[in-house]
């Protein structure tokens, strides 16, 4: 029987970031997917002749350019397409545009409000401080504070440089920033609502809490320092969809040797005198490993896949209680032509880019305050995008595909599960909103998939549906993430490594995480990287 250097559980993308930096090192490693496709979140299926979906993720800017030079993947296919902008419509008619270039939208928003463009530039400056602050801090292995090990104790002299460099009234913002609600942090520049709503979706977003709660203007960063060619702050498509992503990362680990296996599902991890020695799948084979590298989030890594006496008590409490709630849902709609959105002018280039409906911070916290109560909500919050305004390749010639990314949509209705007829009608509270704003939208429709966190996890393998295998809160970041003490893509298991998005620095397409797991398990081999640019400044 073979035994590889490395197995890998999970072809999402960070397990095969991870992959591609270990296979390049030369190291044996088996990357091992339950689905019969890899990708994990980040994929384009074609569900309905003619039409590929991009079924879970569905716009990509936060994807590491290191990772994408050192891995080659314009070599192996990978393009993104940077859209415009996008628009919220209000329920008097009118919309709000915005728009890439930052005097178009300045301008835009000086149709509301003068005094909110002038604020604008000021929001703007601070938002790209603290991106500035942070960005360097993805691709760096996050320190143990309760740690005298001279890389720790340098890691926390870095940081304490960056925080340094900023003015005493700069720190005292960024402690606020850091743990308070977009909601009061929009509040100390803007004064209209509909432009505070617009900014605000970038809080919420794949995250279980309100604009109101403690919290959500950190979870702004994660959506604000993408980059698309260079473009900082940019959003675009990945050509082909956002499976075209995980198809170049497992096309670059393939041509450097690495091998991929579909349809095999992990059902746990073997141990041996306490270390990780390789994998069972579900139907009872063995395959062994000199180290065995999790994609999985934290908890089904440790509560399903790993014996529970291997692991230490605390541990385990810890891992029970990271935050993990699944607030999302998604419908991926083909449509028989483009529809047509009467408040924006012909020819609007806003259609390209992501469309709202939420036009008050009040409409997103009640949205908001279903979730709570066990509901899906009965007006969400719903980012919608057409990438086939820009990538044809999505569909049949004159089709279209939209993506609806809806807020907020609980693991569990009322305490139960979801059923069919459930799912049912979450879609049509969707499509009912889209049409009230966009007239003949139900007649468009030529298939549709609908997706909530049952769903989500059932294919995908996320706990509780959540999108960023657990919530980006100040609790459950840098040395918190996921547990602190372990934080650093080792685990209580010798052998066994994370490397998802439950790990430094969190969620999103981005890379990140799998590669600074790579970096790491390569030092404690005592190995060097083929090729493993450090973080470089951008903005």
């Amino acid at each position: 029987m073979k035994k590889y250097d490395v197995v890998m559980i999970g072809g999402g993308h960070n397990g095969l970031v991870a992959a591609c930096y270990l296979q390049r090192a030369g190291l044996d490693v088996l990357v091992l997917e339950k689905n019969d496709w890899v990708g994990g979140a980040a994929t384009s299926r074609e569900l309905t002749p003619g039409f590929l979906y991009s079924n879970c993720s569905y716009v990509c800017s936060l994807f590491r350019p290191e990772i994408m030079r050192d891995l080659e993947l314009p070599k192996h296919g990978l393009q993104v397409i940077a859209y415009e902008g996008g628009a919220v419509f209000t329920r008097d008619g009118d919309y709000i545009a915005s728009y890439r270039d930052h005097d178009s939208h300045r301008r835009e928003f000086a149709r509301y409000s003068k005094r909110d463009a002038e604020a604008y530039d000021r929001y703007a400056r601070d938002v790209t401080r603290q991106c500035r602050f942070i960005q360097p801090l993805l691709m760096r292995t996050a320190p143990d504070p309760f740690s005298f090990k001279p890389r720790d104790i340098s890691e926390l002299l870095y940081l304490g440089k960056k925080f340094g460099e900023f003015s005493a009234h700069d720190m005292a913002q960024t402690l606020r920033f850091w743990t308070m609600s977009i909601s009061d942090f929009l509040d100390e520049y803007f004064e209209t609502d509909v432009i505070k709503a617009y900014l605000a979706l970038s809080g919420i977003i794949g995250t279980a809490l309100g604009p109101m709660s403690p919290g959500t203007a950190y979870v702004l960063l994660h959506h604000y320092m993408g980059e698309v060619d260079g473009s900082v702050g940019a959003w675009g498509y990945a050509r082909g969809g956002m499976g075209a992503v995980t198809q170049a990362l497992a096309s670059s680990f393939k041509a450097s040797g690495g091998t991929i296996r579909t349809g095999a599902d992990v059902a746990r991890v073997m141990t041996r005198s306490r270390r990780a020695t390789g994998v069972v799948l579900a139907d009872g084979e063995e395959v062994r490993g000199n180290l065995v590298v999790s994609n999985a989030d934290v908890k089904r890594t440790f509560l399903q896949l790993v014996e529970e006496d291997a692991l230490p008590e605390t541990f385990v409490h810890r891992v029970k209680h990271f935050k993990m709630r699944g607030s999302s849902g998604k419908l991926n709609i083909a449509l028989d032509s483009l529809p047509e959105f009467p408040a924006l002018p012909k020819g609007s280039s806003c259609i390209r880019g992501d469309l709202h409906f939420t036009d008050s911070m009040e409409r997103m916290e009640r949205a908001y305050d279903d979730w709570k109560g066990g509901r899906y909500s009965a007006d969400p919050f719903v980012d919608m995008v057409i990438p086939t305004t820009l990538d044809p390749t999505m569909a049949p010639p004159g089709k279209h595909f939209m993506s609806c990314f809806v807020q907020y949509c609980p693991p569990q209705l009322d305490g139960r599960d979801w059923t069919d007829a459930d799912r049912d009608a979450f879609a049509d509270t969707v499509v009912s909103q889209i049409a009230d704003y966009s007239p003949g939208f139900r007649d468009r429709i030529l298939h549709m998939e609908v997706r909530t966190p049952r769903e989500i996890e059932a294919e995908v393998g996320l706990t509780e549906g959540n999108i960023f295998q657990g919530e980006l809160t100040f609790d459950q970041l840098l040395f918190n993430r996921p547990v602190p003490g372990y934080a650093q893509y080792r685990t209580p298991v010798p052998g066994l490594y994370l490397c998802g998005s439950s790990t430094h620095p969190g969620g999103g397409v981005m890379g990140a995480p799998g590669r600074n797991a790579a970096a790491e398990i390569l030092r404690d081999l005592k190995l060097k990287p083929a090729e493993m640019s450090p973080a470089h400044d951008v903005i």
